[in-house]
């Protein structure tokens, strides 16, 4: 082994001790907001964490791929219900409970990885307002496809759906458990996306953003770029429709309509398309908003208008800052920013 390969693969493993860490420590963190938060806010908590997924794997096409897609609530509906359907399962009855939970979402992932190829790779073709409309017509069909399966609850919904049961042996409640692993699949992913973004195969989603045409006489296959970038993306909005399943703990079709893929899109424009952290934040912040905040004043006021307001305040936003919360810049380069204006100022 080179000295150039030993020091890669330092570097490689240095890169893993701080997603490690942070999952650690979102134990301790799930284990303090089930003392000091009740079933509502943990609820919240739950979706917020797979509405992060979401948004950071609608980002990887959208955001760093240039392609807009409106069918991400079909992707998250198959590992949704893929998810809810092998836990119910007789024969994984019997199967660890904590390792059940932690390969359910890889199940689901590939589940809808395999969809994401199916539909990606006639369809990424095509550009702009065309690839919307294929993928917004698949979106569609896979709920209609779930609405007529009785199998699967059909029009009824599918209720029941177990979620990670309490680790009491080493403190866990149901509910530090199920955070504990949503926290571990949504560091994984962000981690993962991060890591492939900054990769030599990144910097062709990059180049594909930017133009086609050049990237593909500087010898990129346009094509196979932009149906990998579905096809990883479609894992991981998998990956959240399982998260998802076993956080609400009830599935129906009406969940995954047209607006539950707008609702994403919202996101990584309000966090920015581009920046992982923009959509984080936006995912917490388009979650927390309407459930609990606009819902509050609901409350006091006695009128229902928090739509109304969510819609204006989105709306202002967007005229004001269009790019988005972030833009194309991340919680680290702000950081950057602020020290290099420190030292100038200092």
């Amino acid at each position: 082994m080179t000295l150039t390969d030993r020091a890669a693969r330092i570097r490689f493993f240095k890169s893993l001790l701080s997603p490690t860490l942070t999952i650690l420590g979102m134990v301790g963190v799930g284990i303090a907001l089930d003392i000091i938060t009740n079933a509502y806010v943990q609820f919240v908590i739950l979706l917020m964490i797979a509405n992060t997924v979401m948004a950071t794997s609608l980002n990887l096409v959208s955001g760093f791929t240039g392609q807009f897609s409106l069918g991400h609530a079909g992707f998250m509906a198959v590992g949704a219900y893929v998810s809810a359907w092998l836990a119910m399962h007789p024969s994984l009855s019997g199967a660890p409970d904590l390792l059940k939970y932690l390969l359910l979402p890889i199940a689901s992932g590939l589940a809808a990885a395999a969809a994401g190829y199916v539909v990606g790779l006639p369809s990424l073709r095509l550009r702009g307002d065309y690839l919307a409309i294929v993928t917004l017509g698949f979106g569609e069909i896979i709920r209609v496809v779930i609405l007529n399966s009785p199998a699967i609850g059909g029009a009824r919904g599918l209720y029941g759906i177990p979620s990670a049961m309490p680790l009491e042996e080493i403190g866990l409640s149901a509910f530090s458990t199920q955070f504990a692993i949503s926290s571990a699949w949504c560091v994984i992913t962000i981690f993962t996306l991060w890591r492939l973004v900054h990769s030599a195969r990144g910097r062709a989603f990059l180049s594909v953003r930017e133009d086609e045409i050049a990237a593909e006489a500087m010898g990129i296959n346009v094509t196979q770029t932009k149906v990998r970038a579905f096809v990883i993306s479609s894992f991981f909005a998998g990956v959240g429709g399982a998260l998802f399943a076993h956080s609400v703990k009830y599935l129906n079709p009406a969940t995954f309509t047209f607006t539950k893929s707008v609702d994403f899109i919202i996101m990584i424009v309000l966090g920015g398309m581009g920046s992982f952290s923009g959509s984080i934040i936006a995912a917490a912040v388009i979650t927390i908003l309407p459930e609990m905040v606009l819902r509050e004043l609901q409350s006091i006021t006695g009128v229902d208008l928090r739509m109304v307001i969510y819609s204006l305040l989105l709306i202002l936003f967007m005229i004001l800052r269009p790019s988005g919360i972030l833009g194309t810049l991340e919680v680290p380069d702000l950081m950057k920013r602020f020290k290099r204006k420190a030292v100038q100022n200092g």
